[in-house]
């Protein structure tokens, strides 16, 4: 089991942020008086204040202060910021960077390494950094190649899967059920599916088909989201925001 950072730094305060760091003292990976977070402004670091973490507008502050720190800035921004701290940067760091369209290869210019692993990270550092994100979900390591496809996948698909969510709480608010009560179910349908896709390990159509009888309420629905071209749109959603953040990534 490699050892968890004694301090965790965050140069950048916005809600991936705020998640994340809220994952890791929740699940007793640091405690929150050791995390240290910076923004230009206080409006996202009190978000960071009332989960007991140390806040500060210095990014260097945060580099002398933590050995795993995690850059949660906008993409444009990033580079800039990299500059700014790369003095402060030793070989005892840990950088990782959970902006979209950010390539390696600008990251490894100032020292950075993220779970796509540069060529300067040792397996101790990956087991580490892996065993401390998944305390915020599942983390996997993967070629920098899937890193964009990942983004439009899971970092865009988190409004694409809140739309959904929207969209079926509308429906039954539609036929009669109170807004508040249609949310709440709608979103635990949610939450009680990907429970059992992650928990049995079954694949969505394996899943979908045990829930179907036929000439039952299932599949007409299913057939009204075929005729909508649900399954299409996903896609070209996946695709639409895979190639922004490859757009990025060249810029």
């Amino acid at each position: 089991m490699a050892a968890s950072p004694q301090r965790v730094g965050f140069v950048g305060a916005g809600r991936m942020a705020e998640a994340i760091a809220q994952g890791l003292i929740r699940a007793g990976k640091v405690e929150a008086q050791h995390v240290m977070a910076s923004a230009p402004t206080d409006r996202n670091l009190c978000h960071f204040q009332a989960l007991g973490c140390r806040t500060t507008h210095s990014n260097q502050e945060v580099l002398q202060a933590c050995s795993l720190v995690i850059f949660a800035t906008k993409p444009h921004v990033l580079p800039g910021v990299l500059a700014e701290v790369a003095p402060m940067v030793t070989t005892e760091h840990i950088l990782v960077s959970v902006a979209a369209g950010v390539p390696l290869s600008t990251l490894e210019e100032e020292g950075a390494m993220v779970m796509a692993l540069g060529r300067c990270v040792g397996s101790g550092q990956a087991r580490m950094l892996q065993e401390l994100l998944e305390a915020c979900g599942r983390c996997e390591e993967v070629p920098e190649a899937y890193v964009d496809i990942h983004t439009g996948l899971s970092g865009s698909g988190v409004a694409f899967v809140c739309t959904f969510s929207e969209a079926l709480a509308e429906g039954a608010i539609k036929m009669g059920m109170p807004s508040a009560l249609a949310h709440r179910i709608a979103a635990q349908t949610l939450l009680g599916t990907a429970k059992m896709l992650l928990q049995e390990g079954q694949l969505p159509s394996q899943l979908r088909t045990d829930v179907l009888t036929p000439g039952g309420t299932t599949i007409y629905g299913l057939h009204a989201l075929e005729q909508g071209g649900l399954r299409a749109a996903t896609m070209s959603a996946v695709e639409a925001a895979t190639a922004r953040a490859k757009e990025l990534s060249r810029k």
